[in-house]
C-alpha cells in the first residue's frame, strides 16, 4: 500500500522520467512527498509560467514529455503560457494541476477552476483523475498522448484527497513503440515527383527530429540538389553552412527567398504545418489557388488538408520520412542558388549606435562551439539571431513559434540543467527578460551557468514599431524602466557587464564564460536600431505586390 503521490512518481520512474520542474503547492504534497527519495530530480522555479516553459523546453530537447507540477488555480492559470508554447510547438509535455478535494468541487471552492473547460483549447487531452486506482492508468496515456501523432500537451488534474488516499495498484508497463511503416515506395514516388519540377522547394519543421533526421536531410538535398527552407525557429533542423540551405521561413524573412517559394514549381513539405509564418500570411502559397504540386508529410493526419490539399499526403513522422528519401541513389541534381540568397542576406547591414547587434551575432556564430544552445523569446532582436546567426546541429535552437515572451531563460535554463557540458546562450530583449528573469534564482540554485544577452534598447520595440507604423505621433504604453541588470545578476551570485561598443563584446562575453556561473551582459543599443526588423505584415505586404 502506498498513497496516490508516490504511485503517480512510481509511474513516472516507469518511464524513465529523471527531471521535473514545479512550484511547490499544498494542493499536491502526496507528490512531493513521492518526489522525495525516488531518484528524480525536482528543479523548483519561482514562477509556473518559467516551470513550464522549462518543461517545454525539456520537450523539445529530449523527444520525450517535459514534466511540470503546478498548484491549483493561479499556480494553473500562471503555467497556462507554457502550455501555449507547447501546443504551438508540438512539444510533448505533461502538466500535472494539483486540484480541490472531490467533495469540494463544483462550490467554487478556494482556487477552484474547471481545467477541461480552462485548458480544453490549448492541450491534446486534458483528464482528471477522480480514482486512486487509476492514477497508473491515466498517467501512461498522458506519457502516451503526449508523444503521439503530433506531439503537444496533456493537462492533469490530481484531486488532493486522490493524491492522499491508499492503495496497491500495479503500475503501466511503458507503451510499446509503434512499428514504422515501409516508406520505401512512398519515397520513390516523391522522388519521381521531385524529379519533374524545375525548381522544387523542400520546407522542413515540426516535431519528432534529431541529428539522425539532420543529417539525412543534408544527405537527401545534396544528392537531389534541392533547397532547404527552414519553418519558423527550426533553424537547427540542418546545418546552415550546408550548400542547399536556403534560409528560415519566418517573421523579417529573406526577401529572395520568399520569392523563391512564390516561385517553387513543387514543395516538399517535411513535418511543418505550412501556416501563416511561413507563408507570409498565406500570400506567398494561396490556399484556393497554389499553382504549384505540393508533397506534405506530417505525423498527424488531421494536419494533411487542414489548410492546403496536398497532391501527395503522407502521413509519417517526417524523421522517419526523411531517412527513407537519403536511402535514394544519387539523382541528377538541380541547382541551388538559394544558398547564395542566403549567404547574402546575412551579410551583416549597418544598424545605428555604437553598439552592431548583427556584428555581436556574427561573432557569436563565428566562435561559439557547434554545440552551443541559443535560446530566445520574443521581439524585434531576435530577428538578429534569426539572420545572422548559423545554426550547425540539431538542439541547438530553443524558441518559441508561439512567440511567447520571457521564453529565453527558462529554456536556457533547462537547457544548460540537461546539457551542463555546451555552452548556453539566452538573448533576450530587456521586456521580455523581465517576463521571468525571477527565474535567475533557480539557476543560480541549480547550478545552471546560462549566459544572458539582454539587448536593452528601453523599450517594448516590436509594439513600438508597430505603433508608430498605425499612429504616427502617438507613442504611449510602450517605455519601459528597467533595473541595473548588472546590479540584479550580482545579487544572485552571478557575474554582469554593460557593453556599449561592438568592440568591447568579444572580451566581455569571454569573461562572462570564464566567470563560471550565470553572467548577464547588458547591451546598450539604440533605440533606433531594433525598430528596422521587418515584419509579417511588410512580407506579406511584398508578395502581394508582387
Amino acid at each position: 500500500m502506498r498513497h496516490g503521490g508516490k504511485i503517480l512518481v512510481d509511474q513516472l520512474v516507469e518511464y524513465g522520467v529523471s527531471r521535473v520542474f514545479s512550484v511547490p503547492g499544498e494542493s499536491y504534497l502526496a507528490v512531493l512527498d513521492g518526489l522525495y527519495d525516488s531518484g528524480i530530480q525536482n528543479i523548483v522555479c519561482r514562477h509556473e509560467g518559467g516551470a513550464a516553459m522549462m518543461a517545454e523546453a525539456h520537450g523539445k530537447l529530449t523527444g520525450t514529455p517535459g514534466i511540470a507540477f503546478v498548484t491549483r488555480g493561479p499556480g494553473a492559470t500562471n503555467a497556462a503560457s507554457g502550455i501555449h508554447v507547447a501546443r504551438q510547438d508540438s512539444t510533448p509535455m505533461i502538466l500535472f494541476v494539483g486540484q480541490i478535494a472531490l467533495g469540494d468541487q463544483d462550490r467554487e471552492a478556494f482556487q477552484e477552476v474547471n481545467y477541461r473547460a480552462m485548458f480544453a483549447p490549448l492541450a491534446k487531452w486534458v483528464a482528471q483523475v477522480d480514482q486512486t486506482d487509476r492514477l497508473p492508468e491515466y498517467t501512461a496515456r498522458a506519457l502516451h498522448v503526449a508523444q503521439s501523432g503530433r506531439p503537444g500537451p496533456v493537462v492533469l488534474a490530481l484531486p488532493e484527497d486522490i493524491l492522499s488516499a491508499q492503495s496497491n495498484v500495479p503500475l503501466r508497463p511503458a507503451h510499446p513503440l509503434a512499428k514504422r511503416p515501409n516508406l520505401d515506395q512512398v519515397a520513390q514516388d516523391i522522388v519521381s515527383e521531385l524529379g519533374k519540377a524545375h525548381d522544387p522547394l523542400i520546407i522542413v519543421g515540426g516535431p519528432h527530429w534529431g541529428q539522425p533526421a539532420a543529417d539525412a536531410l543534408a544527405k537527401f538535398a545534396e544528392n537531389h540538389g534541392i533547397s532547404v527552407a527552414s519553418s519558423f525557429r527550426r533553424q537547427d533542423y540542418i546545418d546552415n553552412r550546408h550548400p542547399c540551405y536556403a534560409g528560415d521561413l519566418s517573421f523579417g524573412m529573406n526577401p529572395a527567398l520568399a520569392n523563391h517559394v512564390r516561385q517553387a514549381d513543387c514543395l516538399l513539405v517535411l513535418g511543418a504545418r505550412l501556416g501563416d509564418v511561413a507563408t507570409a500570411g498565406f500570400a506567398l502559397v494561396d490556399p484556393a489557388d497554389r499553382g504549384q504540386k505540393l508533397i506534405h508529410i506530417h505525423a498527424d493526419p488531421d494536419e494533411l488538408g487542414h489548410i492546403y490539399t496536398p497532391d501527395i499526403a503522407v502521413n509519417s513522422r517526417a524523421d522517419h520520412m526523411v531517412e527513407a528519401l537519403a536511402q535514394i541513389p544519387l539523382d541528377t541534381p538541380k541547382t541551388t542558388p538559394a544558398h547564395d540568397d542566403y549567404q547574402n542576406w546575412r551579410t551583416p547591414q549597418e544598424t545605428p549606435g555604437d553598439l552592431k547587434l548583427e556584428q555581436v551575432v556574427h561573432w557569436l556564430s563565428d566562435h561559439l562551439p557547434d554545440d552551443a544552445v541559443i535560446t530566445n523569446g520574443a521581439g524585434n532582436y531576435a530577428a538578429w539571431v534569426h539572420r545572422y546567426f548559423q545554426f550547425k546541429r540539431y538542439g541547438t535552437q530553443l524558441a518559441p513559434t508561439s512567440g511567447s515572451m520571457g521564453y529565453g531563460l527558462p529554456a536556457a535554463i533547462a537547457a544548460k540543467l540537461q546539457h551542463p557540458d555546451r555552452t548556453v546562450v539566452c538573448f533576450a530583449g530587456d521586456g521580455c527578460f523581465q517576463m521571468t528573469l525571477n527565474e535567475l534564482s533557480t539557476a543560480a540554485q541549480h547550478g545552471a551557468a546560462v549566459i544572458v544577452i539582454v539587448v536593452n534598447n528601453g523599450r517594448y520595440g516590436t509594439i513600438r514599431m508597430h505603433q508608430e507604423k498605425t499612429y504616427p505621433a502617438r507613442v504611449s504604453g510602450t517605455d519601459l524602466f528597467n533595473p541595473d541588470f548588472v546590479a540584479l545578476a550580482k545579487a544572485y551570485g552571478g557575474h554582469g557587464e554593460v557593453v556599449e561598443n561592438t568592440d568591447e563584446f568579444p572580451k566581455a562575453f569571454r569573461r562572462a564564460a570564464d566567470f563560471g556561473r550565470l553572467a548577464v551582459l547588458e547591451l546598450k543599443v539604440d533605440p533606433q536600431a531594433l525598430s528596422t526588423a521587418a515584419t509579417l505584415d511588410q512580407v506579406r505586404d511584398a508578395a502581394q505586390s508582387d
